[in-house]
């Protein structure tokens, strides 16, 4: 849906936020201010919503030149758009400077979309933007903020005057994103933790996040979610659990529905799930597949996902 931002809090005067559940990340319109080249559009969502982006991000802009695309980062739910939108409005796409070779060469293991088992369309970026730098969109300066954790080359965006924070998948209302490196045995807890603290210290009024509605209980978010990064820290094994849950109806949303022995041997071929099975599974479970099995049947249990016959549903 096209949130009406104003309405929430005076501070998003000037923005449009374009939520659409959790298959696409949310998009950001900043309307430009006189004497701007125009709009600044924050992530682009997935590609099987590319043809609504373009049409949603067209009637937002009623009219208005799109001068630049910026990613906070390239996982496949954020950046699914951009090619899609380079071709509609020609505007230039800046992504952060680690991702920037991997988009060049069109690397999509070091994306992660291959090894997620993702959909993706290649782009082309124009430039780079890296924590300490900023721009000027809407007329507000927007600082670069390391966000590390989720993805390690991941920004958030800042507007100081007006204490609106571009959170990215780093806080959610309820929570925070995947933390992707500790799958693959990389330190990232504590990378979550520290731009907690990082979001604590700012004087935020308002936070647009990567999914969900904008939130003005900046302190309350923050206590769900250390709770919930120390009981990930606490039991890693429950994070694993959770990261192939998010994955398994991730890509039941990506098709919309799917044979139940389809969508196991996608799991069962999926890199960071034979990954995270072998580093947390193989004690319970004989397989990737059979592991992956039983976090489907606990996905449907909890109306998560249907089944019909041998289909299974996105709900």
């Amino acid at each position: 849906m096209e949130v009406s931002a104003p309405a929430l809090h005076a501070a998003l005067n000037g923005l449009t936020v374009l939520e659409r559940g959790w298959l696409s990340s949310n998009n950001i319109v900043i309307h430009g201010a006189p004497g701007e080249a125009g709009a600044v559009l924050v992530d682009s969502g997935h590609v099987v919503h590319a043809e609504q982006t373009v049409a949603l991000v067209r009637r937002a802009l009623r009219g208005e030149p799109l001068a630049r695309i910026v990613n906070t980062h390239l996982h496949s739910d954020h950046c699914g758009g951009n090619a899609a939108l380079q071709r509609a409005f020609g505007a230039p796409i800046v992504v952060p400077p680690g991702n920037a070779d991997a988009v060049a060469r069109w690397d999509t293991v070091r994306l992660t979309h291959a090894t997620t088992g993702q959909r993706s369309e290649r782009f082309t970026h124009a430039g780079t933007l890296a924590a300490g730098e900023n721009f000027i969109a809407g007329g507000r300066r927007w600082d670069a903020l390391a966000a590390p954790g989720h993805d390690p080359f991941s920004l958030m965006l800042f507007d100081a005057a007006h204490g609106v924070l571009l959170s990215a998948d780093a806080l959610w209302e309820n929570g925070f994103g995947v933390v992707f490196p500790e799958i693959d045995g990389e330190p990232g807890f504590d990378d979550v933790g520290a731009v907690f603290d990082a979001i604590e210290r700012l004087p935020v009024q308002v936070v647009i996040p990567g999914h969900g509605e904008p939130f003005t209980d900046v302190a309350a978010a923050l206590a769900r979610s250390r709770s919930r990064l120390a009981m990930f820290r606490s039991q890693p094994e429950r994070h694993a659990r959770h990261a192939a849950k998010v994955m398994i109806k991730y890509h039941v949303m990506e098709e919309r529905r799917i044979a139940h022995g389809v969508l196991l041997s996608w799991a069962a071929g999926t890199p960071f799930l034979q990954a995270s099975w072998q580093r947390f599974g193989a004690l319970h479970s004989e397989s990737p597949m059979a592991w992956c099995a039983h976090f489907v049947d606990e996905l449907v249990s909890a109306g998560v996902l249907a089944r019909d016959g041998a289909l299974v549903l996105d709900r």
